[in-house]
């Protein structure tokens, strides 16, 4: 295991732009950026803060870097760490064939064993939100507190374009032509449209990672190897609701009410099945709410927090 520390300041405010600028915990965070051995794979991850561990999981398509709206404020009060999840940038390995989710599961479990994490709160946004539940589900003991941001693995329904992508042959053709220097604006566009409940104010920042993320070597191939894991004909292959009654810990749902990849009535009907969790509803967020309105994802999360004593 090896770490590099720099330093990094959040994005800055712009005009017009709604929550996109960022929720500032401080004026410039020292980041560690480490490199750790999990099974077959080495992979990176963004490390800040001190305090309780707090361990953010992001979605299809993403990378860790999707995290830094809102990672200066959590930061204050938790010692953070953000991992690149297999596929995403900043690993060394791409899965090629279907991944199901418990491969995933089981990268996360190692990826806390290799940082000697033994409890820890865990946030996850898409399918990290299902990664993250899936773990809470295995291994309770290992989880102080769980958040899920638009997670999927709570319904059946996705959007429909996220299951043309697992389509066989015309998502290996796809992927070819989305990855090239004239294809990775189309892909960057149609993530936009698919995340943001206002494209058009998407982070810069956002669209310019997302450009360099699609032309990364098998980075796209690695999204599809994961929607094919995930996915079917019909929608999610595999619903969680009746497994959520078993969560003993404190549980923390979170959705955009303007979601267009999930719809937000499976954050409802998972937040009925919950023993000991809540639901807020973040007004005029997409998929990406941390991103798009992290002011507010902020302020759900450390309210949750702290009606938690502090104990997470």
């Amino acid at each position: 295991m090896m770490f590099r520390r720099h330093r990094i300041s959040p994005p800055q405010p712009q005009s017009g732009r709604p929550g996109g600028a960022g929720v500032n915990g401080s004026a410039d965070l020292a980041i560690e950026e480490g490199w750790v051995d999990v099974g077959d794979f080495r992979t990176r991850y963004l490390a800040a803060g001190e305090g309780p561990p707090l361990v953010l999981l992001h979605g299809h398509g993403e990378s860790s870097g999707s995290w830094r709206w809102v990672l200066p404020a959590l930061a204050r009060r938790h010692r953070v760490y953000v991992p690149d999840s297999p596929g995403a940038g900043g690993t060394t390995k791409i899965p090629t064939k279907p991944a199901p989710p418990a491969f995933y599961v089981d990268f996360l479990a190692g990826f806390l064993d290799a940082l000697a994490l033994d409890r820890v709160a865990l946030a996850g946004a898409s399918h990290g939100g299902n990664t993250a539940l899936r773990l809470a589900l295995a291994s309770p003991d290992r989880v102080t507190s769980l958040c899920l941001a638009g997670s999927s693995g709570l319904g059946r329904e996705i959007n429909p374009i996220l299951i043309g992508l697992t389509l066989p042959g015309s998502a290996e053709v796809a992927a070819a032509w989305l990855s090239s220097p004239f294809g990775a604006p189309q892909w960057v566009s149609l993530l936009a449209s698919l995340t943001f409940a206002q494209p058009l104010l998407a982070p810069p920042e956002w669209l310019a990672e997302q450009y360099v993320l699609a032309q990364t070597p098998g980075h796209l191939n690695g999204v599809v190897a994961c929607l094919r894991g995930e996915l079917d004909l019909t929608g999610q292959r595999e619903v969680l609701l009746d497994e959520l009654p078993r969560l003993p810990m404190p549980t923390l749902i979170t959705w955009g009410t303007n979601d267009m990849v999930v719809p937000s009535r499976h954050g409802t009907a998972a937040a009925d099945r919950l023993k000991n969790g809540r639901l807020v509803m973040i007004p005029g967020g997409g998929h990406l709410s941390h991103v798009e309105r992290p002011e507010l994802f902020v302020a759900a999360l450390e309210q949750f927090f702290t009606d938690q004593g502090g104990a997470h």
